[in-house]
């Protein structure tokens, strides 16, 4: 069962389970048709889902619905934490009363932004932003919560729907002669197709519960994913100028520093996303034309 099924995560999970034939039964919900935030209605629906007839092998949720407005957190934090702790909390319950396993995707939001080396999951958190306290509120009531449950942190997601920064580069690399894009900002880019595979993978695996990291291989900063993805283009990267975190202030503080240590993912014994480089161009392969924008 996947909630936020309209999202650009959603989509693609729910596009992957409908071709994976080792999976028989499954549904997805939009935020229009399940809103996690009705305790009553989540409890009908995890319910409902978990009924011997509709499921074997136990009911595993996936939960990639959040509050995704990093800014807008910062002056509506209890809107944001209905959404992303709040809700969490109430899955984590209604799942543990039937014994269903919840995969909850959390982000690197949940760090300071100022190591110098990947995080790994067992590291201090430390949110300097509205988003991040409440993220990282969620992760700690769903583990608290809900026995077989998987906390999965990402980072720097984009995918050929919804707003993500390698749509939105593509889109004004077509209308702008250069490009202006911070280079003091360090992550890994995540192609959501990848990440879709990498969560499938956990569900089946028997891994133990608690926190992993799952992000695309390697790092690199803004200004570097802007101009692969205006080389994936066929244009001039060059057009493509860095620039500092300073000169484009934002209500919410964002993590300097946010890459995250696969250690924890290797160590159950799966698999690494493949680098993030490698993902781009087979985003663009596969999914060009939306990702251009050209197509929703």
């Amino acid at each position: 069962m996947v909630t936020g099924a309209g999202g650009q995560l959603g989509v693609d999970l729910c596009r992957l389970l409908e071709s994976n034939e080792k999976v028989h039964a499954w549904a997805g919900f939009t935020r229009a048709e399940f809103d996690i935030t009705d305790p009553a209605r989540v409890r009908a629906v995890i319910r409902d889902q978990a009924r011997p007839a509709k499921v074997q092998g136990g009911l595993v949720v996936v939960n990639t619905a959040a509050w995704t407005d990093v800014d807008g957190a910062e002056s509506d934090e209890a809107g944001a934490y209905a959404v992303n702790a709040t809700a969490p909390a109430q899955l984590a319950a209604a799942c543990a009363e039937v014994d269903a396993t919840l995969v909850h995707i959390s982000t690197d939001y949940v760090f300071d932004g100022t190591a110098d080396k990947p995080y790994e999951a067992a590291d201090p958190t430390g949110p300097r932003s509205g988003y991040g306290r409440t993220k990282l509120a969620g992760e700690q009531a769903v583990l608290a919560l809900c026995p077989s449950s998987y906390v999965v942190r990402t980072a720097w997601v984009y995918g050929a729907s919804g707003r993500n920064f390698v749509r939105t580069i593509a889109k004004l690399a077509r209308e702008r002669d250069t490009l202006s894009v911070v280079d003091d900002q360090r992550g890994s880019p995540t192609w959501s197709v990848d990440l879709a595979a990498g969560l499938v993978e956990l569900a089946a695996s028997g891994a133990a519960s608690g926190v992993y990291h799952c992000t695309g291989g390697g790092e690199t900063t803004w200004f570097g994913l802007a101009r692969a993805v205006v080389d994936e283009l066929g244009m001039d990267p060059a057009k493509v100028k860095p620039t500092t975190t300073d000169a484009f202030p934002r209500p919410a503080a964002r993590p300097a520093y946010s890459v995250l240590s696969s250690r924890s993912w290797s160590d159950a014994g799966l698999e690494p996303l493949r680098p993030w480089r490698e993902a781009l161009a087979a985003a663009f392969a596969e999914s060009g034309d939306a990702l251009r924008g050209q197509r929703a």
